[in-house]
């Protein structure tokens, strides 16, 4: 019986992109390199913020301006990460649902941890009870490491066998693996349905009302 569902959030929940691809391309101009298309920057994210820019900016980390693009970017992020991001059509209303029943939700990205708290807290208030972000310094290993699955069924307590996954990407069903539970892979996101299929997604859907009926409610 599931009793949690425990969701990614970029390109999961929220449609994050633009505000994203923005991001980028504002720290890499600053720098004076060429910016990258949203197609491009879809591609970059699921693996945390500084991936992203070393995915972004030419050489990657070997580039002297690594660290410090880095640190632009995640500046020009925290003040304007709400500037096109929404959450996707039938999220509120899912999660509102799975709450009104009695199932326990909780978020878990590789996006700095601040800002997944922040993002959260803005466009879903108590529908989601925990929010962890990339916290590595604390010994919290970034995803596809279950880390950060096992501290989110900790703090609601909940075992294994209570427990499903819902993200949009190679990285999510690979967390899901690692940690053992069921991955359902959601197509509106950030990649395709195939990509989720050849990782191998238990449950492939096409709109967030299909997770009330993997769960049962």
């Amino acid at each position: 019986m599931i009793h949690c569902v425990i969701f990614d959030l970029d390109g999961t929940l929220l449609n994050t992109l633009d505000d994203l691809c923005d991001s980028t391309n504002y720290a890499l101009k600053q720098f004076g390199y060429p910016e990258r298309t949203l197609d491009e920057v879809r591609h970059f994210v699921g693996n945390g913020v500084k991936k992203l820019i070393e995915r972004a900016i030419p050489d990657g980390i070997n580039n002297p301006d690594f660290e410090e693009c880095l640190r632009v970017f995640k500046e020009h992020y925290a003040a304007n990460m709400y500037n096109k991001t929404a959450p996707y059509n039938g999220v509120p209303e899912m999660l509102k649902e799975l709450r009104l029943k009695g199932i326990h939700t909780a978020v878990v990205s590789n996006k700095f941890d601040a800002a997944v708290k922040e993002l959260c807290k803005k466009f879903f208030g108590d529908l989601v009870q925990v929010a962890i972000g990339e916290n590595e310094e604390k010994g919290v290993r970034k995803k596809p490491a279950p880390d950060s699955v096992f501290k989110a069924m900790n703090e609601l307590k909940v075992s294994i066998e209570e427990v499903i996954y819902a993200g949009d990407s190679e990285t999510d069903v690979q967390t899901a693996k690692n940690a053992e539970i069921d991955c359902i892979g959601c197509t509106w996101g950030f990649r395709s349905k195939d990509i989720l299929k050849h990782e191998g997604a238990k449950y492939i859907i096409d709109s967030p009302q299909e997770i009330l009926k993997i769960v049962g409610v």
